[in-house]
């Protein structure tokens, strides 16, 4: 359990380190391209290679929805920084269910290993369709390889409960009615199959 325990505590370190890098990137370009410095100085044309493959294609996609592309670089700082979030809550929740699991295994308790299997499949679950609404509210196309995972994946739930639920003017409830049918779920589990279990919190 402590190598689980490491492991994760290193990757969340290591999103974190990734995240900070990004900002102070993007907060050095926003400061070069105020100062209007040479851009054929050094510095600039430096600082420019090495965060043009994350500014780039967020501009383009903001010039396809009619956003002024200058602020590519705080677009890429919140996207780094949501990214990161679901990439720590997704290794976590992995980690968590690995540890419940090994843990039932090793004390014969069976019913806690379904239950600790359960539940992390319905938090993976309710993190896809939070990427998901995230990701549409940042208007990623279907074309994009995670986007078009991510609605392949929840669309069995959702798709039913659009057709059920009338939305709310423009606005479609169904992601949020999903998640706190899955939130009801995992309580149902708690209290049920995971009763005295104590699974490692992150």
């Amino acid at each position: 359990m402590f190598v689980i325990a490491r492991t994760f505590l290193f990757f969340s370190w290591a999103v974190q380190l990734v995240i900070v890098a990004i900002v102070v990137l993007m907060i050095l370009r926003l400061i070069v391209d105020a100062a209007d410095l040479n851009p054929f100085g050094w510095a600039s044309r430096t600082l420019h290679r090495i965060t043009n493959p994350l500014v780039i294609p967020v501009r383009g996609s903001m010039r396809n929805v009619g956003v002024d592309p200058k602020f590519a670089a705080l677009v890429v700082i919140l996207v780094s920084i949501l990214l990161g979030y679901f990439l720590v809550q997704i290794v976590g929740t992995i980690a968590t269910t690995i540890e419940g699991v090994v843990s039932g295994l090793l004390t014969g308790a069976i019913v806690s290993v379904i239950g600790f299997i359960l539940s992390g499949l319905l938090s993976l679950y309710i993190l896809c369709i939070f990427m998901r609404v995230i990701f549409a509210w940042g208007m990623v196309s279907y074309h994009n390889r995670v986007m078009r995972f991510l609605v392949d994946v929840t669309e069995p739930l959702l798709g039913p409960l659009r057709h059920m639920i009338p939305p709310l003017g423009r606005m479609d409830i169904s992601p949020l009615v999903a998640i706190l049918i899955l939130w009801l779920f995992q309580a149902a589990i708690a209290g049920t199959l995971l009763r005295g279990a104590t699974p490692m919190t992150f």
